[in-house]
């Protein structure tokens, strides 16, 4: 992608943004364009005997535009860089628009050629305006830290949201944002002598604020209002229960505290679907008793009642029924009851995704993963042949048991001794004997062998 401001190289790669970003949205390397307008009559000539039309859109900071003469018809086209007239010295801003499409937007907010806004063009930037005018947006950030220390200092009820220097850098524009109404005239005094320029505090709402900030909304895309969205309509909460949304403020709120502008996009859609649909306080008089509304589905014209003794349990009607049983209402006549309209509903399918070119499901990470004794387990049972019956089987279990057994019994079974048996002197164990009894022996032996040798 490129624009008149990026232009592209030789092989058509832009130069700006590479195919990064995009010029509208202000991410390009040429700089912020916010709420920019595409001229599609760039290309065209005018007729013979026409004039261009003398006023061009410049554009400052954060999308703040206005409209200039040019009278001293200077050779401009878009993107150039002009200084023009300031309050006082001179401005510095970027030819957004030029042509007829300036009378378009000069309609839309309902200026005129001779309106005291639109001020002159003196001239082309030089590269000197051009180092003033960087050098001056350069001091911004650290101005509006330090105006921000002086806020707090003196203990005023505002939030100082944006500094915007002039292109000469003589004059500085302080965005705040307040509740109520503050007196800044010390302010504006401590902020003169602390940097000693001509101060103008200007006071924005909430969503004015946070379309010279940006920023992403839930949706996941810019914010309507810094990218394309010029006017700032009343948004209110019966736009949402027009939608049958759920009325909860963090939801219905955006990034400025305020309700969502996109709540108004959708609205007129629903009101016209809505227009077909009954009141919701209509009551329904069938055979079992009255019925009340309970919620509805726009645009598959699916409405669900209760009776007023039994709420326990929701009927779906259709929007044709419904209109039928209030027909009949009318007409002092009471209709079936809910039960039997609802068998005659047709509830149309959910149609599901198919994996139809045999790729992976989404959720296969999903399941649990089995443990390796499992798969020992399933190995196993795999192993076993499959034409064996029931008997063979229990055999074969028999068979694993019974050298098990065997050699259970082996082992508690005692060994008798062999007296036939030739062994080793060496080797001849002899029957342990209780050690008391051996001691005792020992003793009775020796005894009797003194008493021997004594006679």
């Amino acid at each position: 992608m490129a624009c008149g401001s990026c232009g592209t190289t030789e092989n058509g790669v832009p130069r700006g943004c590479k195919s990064n970003g995009n010029c509208g949205s202000g991410t390009c390397g040429s700089g912020s364009q916010k709420l920019a307008v595409f001229d599609w009559l760039s290309n065209m000539t005018l007729p013979s005997g026409q004039e261009r039309f003398n006023i061009f859109e410049v554009r400052f900071k954060n999308g703040r535009k206005h409209f200039y003469k040019n009278p001293d018809n200077l050779p401009i086209t878009m993107g150039d860089i002009v200084a023009v007239e300031g309050n006082p010295g001179h401005d510095i801003g970027t030819v957004s628009l030029a042509g007829e499409l300036v009378k378009v937007q000069m309609k839309k907010r309902k200026i005129t050629e001779d309106h005291e806004d639109v001020k002159k063009i003196y001239r082309k930037a030089s590269q000197r305006d051009i180092d003033v005018w960087q050098q001056a947006r350069a001091r911004e950030e650290e101005t509006q830290r330090r105006g921000r220390e002086i806020l707090g200092r003196l203990g005023l009820q505002m939030k100082l949201s944006d500094v915007e220097y002039q292109g000469d850098g003589n004059k500085a524009t302080f965005y705040y944002t307040a509740d109520a109404r503050v007196d800044f005239r010390q302010l504006i005094r401590d902020l003169a002598s602390a940097f000693s320029i001509r101060v103008e505090m200007k006071q924005v709402g909430a969503r004015q604020e946070a379309s010279r900030l940006g920023g992403v909304g839930s949706c996941g895309r810019e914010l309507c209002c810094s990218t394309w969205l010029t006017d700032f309509r009343k948004v209110t909460t019966s736009a949402a229960r027009y939608q049958q949304l759920s009325l909860n403020p963090l939801k219905l709120a955006g990034q400025c505290g305020k309700l969502k502008c996109c709540l108004n996009f959708e609205l007129d859609t629903y009101l016209d679907a809505l227009k077909s649909f009954p009141k919701q306080d209509v009551v329904l008089k069938t055979e079992k008793g009255e019925a009340v509304f309970v919620k509805m589905d726009i645009f598959k014209e699916h409405l669900w009642y209760t009776y007023k003794e039994e709420r326990f349990k929701w009927f779906r009607l259709t929007l044709d029924q419904v209109l039928e049983i209030i027909e009949l209402n009318k007409n002092n006549e009471k209709s079936q009851t809910l039960e039997e309209y609802e068998s005659d509903v047709v509830i149309p399918e959910k149609v599901d995704f198919e994996d139809a070119v045999g790729q992976d499901s989404l959720t296969r990470f999903d399941a649990p993963k089995k443990s390796k004794r499992n798969r020992n387990n399933r190995n196993r049972k795999k192993k076993k042949p499959v034409g064996a019956t029931v008997e063979n089987r229990q055999q074969n279990r028999n068979q694993k048991r019974k050298p098990q057994a065997n050699q259970q019994k082996n082992q508690n079974q005692k060994p008798k001794p062999q007296g036939n048996q030739n062994t080793p002197k060496g080797e001849v164990k002899k029957k342990p004997k209780p050690r008391r009894n051996n001691r005792n022996r020992n003793t009775n032996n020796k005894k009797n062998g003194n008493n021997s040798e004594k006679k």
